[in-house]
């Protein structure tokens, strides 16, 4: 799994550098999250940009961040995702439960 973290005090940034987030790196992804979501940290910002395809163990690790982030009052907070990955997220209602941001970084193809 392909990713780039960047911390800048009480946040982070994990850019995900893969076009699927699916079960060949869900597994890595959530044990990632694990890592990262620390009391110290209380955002966690999951820059999708170079997703293309999301499928529901993908949705797994994302919660997993949620749900550690949750335990110690941190939030997580999702960039970048593609229409695809929007649709997904309000298809399963957690468009609610995530906050969800585009800052206009381009799609890779």
């Amino acid at each position: 799994m392909k990713f780039d973290v960047q911390k800048d005090g009480a946040s982070a940034t994990l850019t995900l550098k893969e076009k699927k987030l699916d079960s060949t790196i869900s597994s890595e992804l959530k044990g990632e999250f694990l890592i990262l979501c620390k009391p110290k940290l209380s955002t966690l910002v999951v820059d999708l940009h170079e997703v293309e395809f999301c499928d529901s163990s993908g949705l797994s690790a994302l919660l997993i961040a949620e749900r550690k982030m949750k335990e110690h009052g941190g939030k997580v907070r999702l960039l970048n995702a593609n229409q695809k990955v929007l649709s997904l997220l309000k298809i399963s209602m957690l468009d609610r439960l995530f906050e969800i941001k585009h800052t206009g970084a381009k799609h890779t193809k």
